[in-house]
This record gives C-alpha cells, structure tokens and sequence, in this order.
C-alpha cells in the first residue's frame, strides 16, 4: 500500500483544502494517508513553512501549495506496477 503524507499545520486553510482532497483520493484509491503537523518540528518548520502543505508519496515529494490529482494518480499508479513487477 503506497504512503502519501501531507505536511502542514493548523490554521492554514491550504492545508484544510489538501486534506479534503487526499481524503477523498484515499477513499477512492486505498492508499495510507499521514499528516506531519510542522508546528511540532523545528527543522521541519524552517524546511517547509513556506511551501505548505506540501505533499509527497512513497517518499518522493511530489507538489505543494495544492493537490494534483492527475499527478498522485500518477504516482500511485507507477507505485503499484513498480510492485507489480517485483512479484
């Protein structure tokens, strides 16, 4: 199952936006869906403040400031041909 984590923090109402859209993605797609709050990381506030939210999938950072489907389908397609081929 891939992984796509949304990295934000409360209040950012861009943020609100991506995770009603990663939510609904989820419930379609079936992929693990992990919120990073960067309120609770310095380091990750320095690396991200700007940027949020930002989302990555399987590790790859992927967009930030909105969510692409077309790229997250994307992205979670070629996650499960990648795993596909290693079976």
């Amino acid at each position: 199952m891939s992984l796509v984590e949304l990295y934000g923090r409360d209040g950012c109402c861009l943020c609100d936006d991506a995770r009603v859209a990663l939510e609904r993605l989820r419930r379609e797609l079936g992929f693990e869906l992990v919120e990073v709050d960067i309120a609770t990381d310095d380091a990750l506030h320095r690396v991200y403040f700007e940027r949020i939210p930002v989302v990555r999938c399987n590790g790859a950072e992927l967009f930030d400031f909105h969510v692409d489907e077309a790229v997250l389908r994307a992205a979670l397609a070629a996650a499960e041909d990648d795993l596909e081929s290693r079976r």
